[in-house]
């Protein structure tokens, strides 16, 4: 069992990871570098230029922004500027209303925002605002997290520097995992340690019932409840898992006014490692603290696998989630920590190399196609079998195996990536 000082370090990563967020995290991200820049300025920009690293860029372009029925950065942009408010952080734009929405639409109009690739830089997530009002100029950063301000500017006074801040950020360094730490806390913890992460499913859950309320995105969700639907999926637990997962994530990406709890920055991965673990337990008649503990499983195991893959990539989050959430599948079904080491193993075998093209409501597609993989990797691990070492970049060190994947998503795909972007720039409309 991990020492309590070890526990608190790991439960504290938790926190700090999985977080509310209203709206897809890239645009919202960029929203609140817009909101901090503004509050700094102390006045509404005539003028406002957004530069974005590639990765950042994409997975803003296609998703809709909560409450405005628009997609896209400009809006988003606009309402940072407009009503934002940088202590919410992800959840910038909750006070945003239909009047400021058409402020917004107006503000757009009138051409105040720039945005544009920030070139030659390696960080994956980068955020650089500069706004500009009479003879007054600020700058604020957001690198390396969705919420990490690393730089603020005002005319010539540095406010902010990610070298003054990290000076004595010690503290910060994230605890360092693999998957028997991961395992050991998830299922050894004083329940009444870990019963915050409950926050998720009571979250989520509520995300994927509301989403049902509206037509949203391409309505995944509600197609595999319907008749059509039923009449080819069945009425299963499995269709149960991918319908409640999917219904989440049609609204995030919609854009709908409804909160969600995030994964290491990303509400699909917060849906994705919770929803098919919820269904599942209540389900398979899982006692609460049994879900509770898979559902520490799930989360962490995604954290755990974001600390080598970085917080963007060319390599689809879905993947990462849903091996999160075929671990803790497994846990609900009576598996070992050997039996969730294979579920990891099955799920690698199948999904690495899933392209990430961007935030958008297709998404939902791709997050069902992770889910499903989930059952099928427990359903195999929990029967001991399992794709083994002398099948492609598997190994029999599962942590090597999950670094392997990591590797093709941080190193590998980078090229893939770009191109990517290209073809998503570049489009013949």
């Amino acid at each position: 069992m991990l020492d309590k000082e070890q526990r608190d370090r790991i439960a504290a990563l938790i926190k700090r990871e999985v977080i509310p967020a209203i709206g897809c995290t890239e645009p919202i991200a960029v929203a609140l570098c817009v909101a901090k820049a503004t509050e700094t300025l102390g006045t509404l920009p005539e003028t406002i230029d957004v530069k974005l690293s590639g990765n950042m860029l994409k997975n803003a372009m296609g998703v809709g922004i909560p409450g405005t029925g628009m997609s896209g950065l400009p809006i988003a942009v606009a309402l940072g500027a407009l009503v934002g408010k940088s202590e919410y952080q992800l959840e910038v734009l909750r006070d945003s209303t239909p009047e400021y929405v058409e402020k917004g639409k107006a503000y757009i109009a009138e051409n105040r925002i720039n945005i544009s690739l920030k070139e030659n830089i390696e960080e994956k997530l980068y955020i650089e605002v500069t706004v500009k009002a009479g003879n007054d100029t600020t700058t604020a950063v957001i690198s390396g997290g969705h919420t990490h301000f690393v730089s603020i500017v005002r005319n010539d006074e540095v406010l902010l520097s990610s070298r003054l801040e990290n000076s004595n950020s010690e503290e910060e360094k994230d605890e360092e995992l693999n998957l028997r730490i991961v395992y050991e806390f998830a299922t050894t913890s004083p329940i009444e340690e870990i019963r915050f992460i409950n926050e998720a499913r009571k979250l989520n859950e509520e995300a994927s019932r509301k989403s049902l309320e509206g037509n949203y995105g391409h309505e995944l969700g509600k197609t595999l409840s319907r008749p059509l639907g039923r009449g080819i999926m069945g009425d299963s637990m499995f269709s149960h898992i991918l319908s409640a997962t999917s219904s989440a994530c049609d609204a995030r990406m919609a854009g709908a006014m409804i909160p969600v709890m995030s994964n290491s920055g990303s509400g699909n991965q917060g849906i994705a490692a919770t929803m098919p673990v919820v269904v599942f337990g209540e389900e398979n008649h899982n006692t609460e603290d049994e879900i509770t503990r898979a559902l520490a499983l799930s989360h962490l195991t995604a954290i755990y696998i974001k600390q080598s893959l970085g917080r963007l990539s060319a390599l689809c989050g879905c993947v990462v989630a849903s091996t999160g959430s075929s671990c803790g599948i497994t846990y609900l079904m009576g598996g070992t920590y050997e039996q969730v080491a294979y579920s990891v193993k099955n799920m690698i075998a199948n999904l690495a190399g899933m392209v990430c093209d961007g935030a958008k409501p297709s998404c939902a597609l791709k997050v069902s196609s992770g889910v499903s993989t989930a059952v099928l990797s427990a359903m195999l691990a929990i029967q001991n079998k399992y794709v083994t070492s002398v099948e492609g970049l598997i190994e029999n060190d599962v942590d090597r195996t999950i670094h392997n994947m990591t590797r093709i998503g941080s190193e590998g795909m980078n090229a893939t990536d770009k191109m990517v972007l290209d073809i998503m720039t570049h489009k013949q409309q």
